[in-house]
């Protein structure tokens, strides 16, 4: 069964592509590929929700001691009916939790697609309680679908230190038009596109190995936040399209 609860730091970093590369050579004594995919290689394609005032968007913007978001995730290519993964992720005092649920595509689409907020009773849902958190989440928010993220990731779990992962997200791509998960990953990069978004995930600290091949490469920590950039890219692309048609 999939991990529906998560509780951790996570660090990020923006580095060069040839950096990505030297650090997996680097990292090959301390952590073994993640199970999925092909050498921990995968393609994530998430829809992230809005409210009408961009609420959500604000509050990320701003570092908010507290703040969430609601995303609809899938892994590699997909059919409606496949599975996909309703997740609301909150972020207090540097602290993220994760809390997730999986049910196939298609009954995610029909409970998204009522006009009202109303939530289901015959989804095939892998926990009804997260499932209630997040249609609360979205009522009380009146979260709707805003923009589509994709990218190709890298991931690796410690060999020795059971709490670290590191990920590596490369490709950024985002949409807010044909919000469609089970048509894959294309848009617009939001990110250059040699640069990678590396991720620290760990429940306590960085071991010592970690933060000096960190610094030896200098890396520095920097914020970058997959949803508010492509928010942004997407806005500028509106306004400049506005321009142009005055």
């Amino acid at each position: 069964m999939a991990k529906e609860f998560f509780s951790r730091y996570e660090l990020k970093y923006l580095i060069p592509y040839d950096i990505y590369l030297q650090l997996v050579k680097e990292m090959k004594p301390y952590m073994r590929n993640d199970k999925f995919g092909v050498e921990g290689k995968y393609n994530i394609v998430s829809l992230y929700f809005d409210s009408p005032d961009y609420r959500i968007y604000n509050e990320t913007r701003n570092k908010l001691l507290f703040r969430q978001k609601l995303r609809l995730r899938v892994y590699n290519e997909v059919s409606i009916e496949d599975p996909a993964f309703f997740e609301v992720k909150q972020k207090y005092k540097k602290v993220v939790n994760k809390r997730r649920t999986k049910l196939p595509l298609k009954d995610a689409y029909r409970y998204l697609n009522h006009s009202e907020f109303y939530l289901p009773g015959d989804l095939a849902i892998s926990n009804p309680q997260i499932m209630n958190e997040v249609h609360s989440f979205r009522s009380l928010y009146n979260l709707q679908p805003e923009v589509l993220v994709s990218y190709d990731r890298q991931a690796f779990h410690g060999i020795y230190d059971e709490d670290l992962r590191v990920t590596f997200d490369y490709n950024l791509l985002c949409r807010s038009y044909d919000l469609k998960l089970e048509n894959g990953p294309y848009g617009k990069n939001f990110v250059d596109q040699d640069k990678v978004i590396m991720e620290v995930k760990v429940t306590h600290s960085v071991p010592v190995w970690l933060s000096n091949l960190l610094s030896e490469y200098m890396c520095p920590r920097q914020s970058v936040s997959k949803f508010c950039n492509s928010i942004d890219l997407m806005a500028e692309e509106s306004k400049e399209t506005t321009l142009s048609c005055t």
